[in-house]
């Protein structure tokens, strides 16, 4: 049986974009540069970044703080919803909210999702081959997040609804050969200044 060992699964969200979501703003770019700063000298092996713009202009000015790590566009890390639920799997109190809310998202989004989604965890969500651990960052957007935590910590599959990320905050997952999933820590934002945390969170849940 071949040997298999911990992967290291570092998640962010891409920073505070523009209106139309061509790039950043200026505070999406310093949040990016204060991230890869955090990450100088975490023992990464690659960088993947959703294709879009916000998450690529990311990926790149995180990468810029690192010391010669390899970087890549991946459509697995997109923006795309990973799971459309059927009315009966939802809890009946919010069955109707839920599904609205899927619905005002365009249809090429679910489509995608029903592919990449399963093809994320698959790729992602699992210790890697050999003796050596490896750590991975991928920036990328707020669903795919919230999908591979809810996989992490085994909540039923609509449940990355209400999993919600920070412009460039940290998540970390631990998949190791001889244990369940572990997430080290969600949505932290200590890398930030007070006044860059909380942006892409409505006003009201910002603490």
């Amino acid at each position: 049986m071949s040997a298999t060992a911990a992967r290291y699964l570092y998640l962010a969200r891409h920073g505070e974009a523009l209106p139309d979501e061509s790039g950043l703003t200026e505070n999406g770019r310093r949040q990016a540069v204060l991230l890869g700063r955090r990450l100088k000298d975490a023992p990464l092996s690659l960088v993947l970044h959703s294709p879009l713009a916000r998450a690529a202009e990311t990926a790149r000015l995180i990468h810029g703080e690192l010391d010669g790590v390899p970087m890549e566009a991946s459509e697995l890390a997109g923006d795309y919803i990973p799971y459309v639920p059927r009315k009966e799997e939802l809890p009946p109190e919010w069955a109707d909210g839920l599904l609205a809310r899927l619905a005002r998202f365009p249809a090429e989004m679910s489509e995608r999702g029903r592919k990449l989604a399963p093809a994320a965890l698959e790729r992602f969500a699992r210790p890697v081959d050999g003796d050596e651990p490896r750590h991975e960052l991928v920036v990328t957007h707020n669903f795919l997040i919230g999908w591979l935590v809810r996989a992490a910590l085994d909540g039923p599959k609509w449940r990355w609804q209400g999993l919600n990320h920070a412009n460039a905050a940290l998540t970390v997952i631990r998949y190791a050969p001889d244990r369940p999933a572990s997430v080290v820590f969600f949505n932290d934002m200590g890398h930030l200044p007070a006044e860059l945390r909380w942006t892409g969170f409505p006003p009201e849940f910002r603490v």
